[in-house]
């Protein structure tokens, strides 16, 4: 799998010693947001607690960077069995691209 990039607003999403790549693009959110509502309502439900596992899901999966090796099946499974204290971090970073920007 591809090394995040930084420079690319890219960050890194660690499951079952592979190290993934997620970059919010604007192609990637435009597809997070046809298919989870507004960008800024996902935001608040994060902030609230109440972001579902589905939902963080399809966020990372649209952010992807290297989707050709994984499934999103698999990848819901692998977020899973990480738990969602570990994927907050990773959370974090993409919505603060969201709201911020590079």
């Amino acid at each position: 799998m591809s090394a995040p990039n930084a420079e690319r607003g890219e960050t890194a999403l660690e499951l079952g010693g592979e190290r993934l790549a997620l970059r919010p693009s604007f192609a990637a959110l435009v597809a997070a947001e046809a298919e989870l509502g507004p960008l800024f309502d996902l935001v608040e439900r994060a902030a609230d607690g109440k972001l579902s596992l589905g939902d963080l899901v399809a966020l990372f999966w649209h952010c992807l960077v290297d989707r050709e090796r994984m499934t999103r099946e698999a990848l819901g499974e692998a977020v899973l069995a990480m738990g969602l204290a570990r994927t907050t971090p990773v959370l974090k970073a993409i919505l603060q691209q969201i709201l911020a920007g590079k």
